[in-house]
């Protein structure tokens, strides 16, 4: 885990504050509060039903909030459908990833960004930039003409999140994107997710896996029940500490463990 800058240093590239969101007589997010800085990774855990996805949904205007303030470096902002969220620099790489199995990677990655030249396709062109893109991410893939059907889980999650990335976004959410992934593949995400961090970019990434938190977080803000429920430091916080706060169980948590030093992500 690398060393963590102090909070202060940077300003938010974005923020929430007093998000509230109602689906009919469910009350989804109440008043939660999110931050997100350049060249930080922020996992965003809870149980099931916290409100995780809810929140994914406001930041990218799938669901627009029914109240609070969203800022964006420092300014106003209203996100009330997704093509604000792109306009801003927002991207999001959902569970189903929503690729196009019939197409090769050259066609997913352009998808709905096509390069033409009077009216035509450039292939080469995008092609070319394919390549020095899968390069610069040093991803895992033989020949960008090769069809998605024929990826593996792996390799169809970078290709998902290489295809958000082709606008040159500031911040991307990434819903629990090692859910399918054995171990292998979860380690080469990881090397992504690090390199794309490490280029500057705010990554909010949602996971039930602590293992994957400790391994690729910076800090962890956690939702119970539609509320902010703790804001943690990865390198200092012990795991029990962050799993009573998901589960609500902060109060007694210490009465389920053998008596000895609190474990620090081991």
């Amino acid at each position: 885990m690398r060393e963590v800058v102090p909070l202060a240093t940077f300003p938010p590239v974005l923020a929430l504050r007093g998000i509230s969101k109602r689906f009919g007589g469910v009350q989804a997010l109440v008043d939660v509060e999110l931050q997100l800085r350049a060249g930080e990774v922020v996992a965003l855990a809870g149980d099931n039903g916290a409100g995780k996805s809810t929140l994914i949904k406001v930041i990218s205007g799938v669901a627009p909030a029914d109240r609070g303030i969203i800022e964006w470096e420092g300014g106003l902002v209203q996100i009330k459908q997704p093509h604000d969220a792109h306009a801003l620099g927002i991207a999001t790489v959902y569970q189903d990833l929503a690729m196009c199995d019939n197409l090769d990677i050259v066609g997913n990655l352009f998808l709905g960004r096509e390069i033409d030249r009077v009216g035509v396709l450039d292939e080469v062109e995008m092609e070319r930039q394919a390549r020095e893109l899968m390069h610069t991410l040093s991803m895992r893939i033989p020949d960008v003409r090769m069809p998605v059907a024929a990826l593996s889980a792996g390799q169809r999650q970078a290709v998902s999140i290489a295809h958000s990335l082709m606008g040159s976004p500031k911040v991307l959410l990434l819903d629990e994107p090692t859910a399918a992934l054995g171990v292998e593949q979860t380690s080469h995400l990881f090397d992504l997710i690090e390199q794309i961090r490490d280029r500057g970019m705010a990554i909010l990434l949602i996971s039930h896996n602590m293992g994957d938190i400790k391994a690729v977080a910076d800090r962890v803000a956690v939702l119970r029940l539609g509320r902010n429920n703790g804001l943690f430091d990865v390198n200092t916080t012990p795991q029990e500490q962050v799993i009573s706060s998901i589960t609500g169980a902060a109060d007694n948590a210490k009465t389920h463990r053998p008596t000895g030093d609190d474990e620090v992500w081991p």
